[in-house]
């Protein structure tokens, strides 16, 4: 796994009455690099990611393209090397737990693998996406639906019912959740650089698992990856909380997971509104101290008796 995050000098300006102060310091900043994702040696995207987690990021692509939903429908992954040093062809059918390593001897020097290349085989039987000019692979930090030629196009059909899922949450619950999720955040606590995620119990309010990135819909990729390979998906019952804005592209993976309460701190976007509506998620914005915004199913809220607003 590379470095989470790595430290560089800065120039630090502070300005006051008396003039400015300026000195030279090292500072530390998170890690941004490239993980070329393959399916059976063929590439498939490439994503700009904190490295860390790479196979769950992977898995919870995948889930969210409607290529897998079992943990089952992987048969292996193993690092490779990147350009220059070779490609390792995907390691003959193993037993759970998945082979997951870098690259062996004899097929690409364990020394140049920078593990940016993830190649992974499907189990037999499950079809590998289909990739054509509709559809550019590439995403970056900042959007995972990136070239999409049309909102009809990145819609995908979930293998799991929202609409249906009997959760409820009490309201207090995530009034509390954005601080449980900034508590749990390790390497922005030493960068202030990362996007988290971070799924909880919608009863109990129990943290299930946080990941970090760079990128919004990395880190939700990677809780959703974790959840496929635990085989806990569908995600009933459960909540996922985002560190920053709501957007479509969140709300679809949520939906692809069978998530069925999606919180984030800022505002969502007028496409994740109408998703969460139409797939009927949950969804709640503006979390910040006691109040919020429930744009979609607010019946899944329990709210204190109060008189009318």
């Amino acid at each position: 796994m590379g470095r989470l995050s790595t430290r560089t000098p800065v120039t630090r300006i502070a300005l006051g009455a008396g003039g400015a102060a300026v000195r030279r310091r090292a500072d530390t900043v998170v890690v941004e690099e490239p993980l070329e994702i393959r399916i059976g040696g063929e590439p498939l995207t490439v994503t700009m990611r904190t490295p860390g987690h790479d196979l769950e990021l992977a898995a919870g692509f995948l889930v969210s393209e409607g290529v897998i939903g079992q943990g089952r429908d992987i048969r292996s992954a193993i690092h490779c090397g990147g350009p220059g040093t070779g490609t390792v062809p995907p390691p003959a059918a193993v037993a759970p737990p998945l082979n997951i390593g870098p690259a062996v001897a004899g097929t690409a020097a364990a020394s140049e693998n920078t593990y940016n290349v993830l190649d992974i085989a499907l189990a037999p039987g499950v079809a590998p996406p289909v990739t054509d000019i509709a559809r550019n692979f590439y995403t970056t930090s900042s959007c995972g639906v990136c070239g999409t030629a049309s909102i009809e196009a990145i819609e995908k059909s979930s293998r799991y019912d929202v609409a249906t899922d009997a959760a409820s949450v009490h309201a207090a619950t995530v009034a509390a959740l954005p601080d449980a999720l900034r508590a749990g955040q390790a390497v922005f606590e030493k960068t202030g650089g990362l996007h988290a995620a971070a799924l909880f119990d919608a009863t109990t309010g129990e943290l299930l698992v946080l990941r970090e990135d760079v990128g919004r819909h990395n880190a939700v990729d990677k809780v959703v990856g974790w959840a496929l390979l635990e085989d806990r998906l569908p995600l009933e019952g459960s909540v996922l909380q985002v560190s920053g804005r709501a957007s479509f592209e969140l709300v679809q993976k949520a939906v692809m997971a069978g998530i069925p309460i999606l919180s984030a701190v800022s505002a969502p976007s007028s496409l994740a509104v109408e998703l969460a509506a139409a797939s009927g998620l949950t969804l709640v914005g503006f979390v910040r101290g006691s109040s919020m915004n429930v744009y979609s199913r607010p019946d899944r809220m329990v709210v204190p008796d109060a008189a009318p607003a």
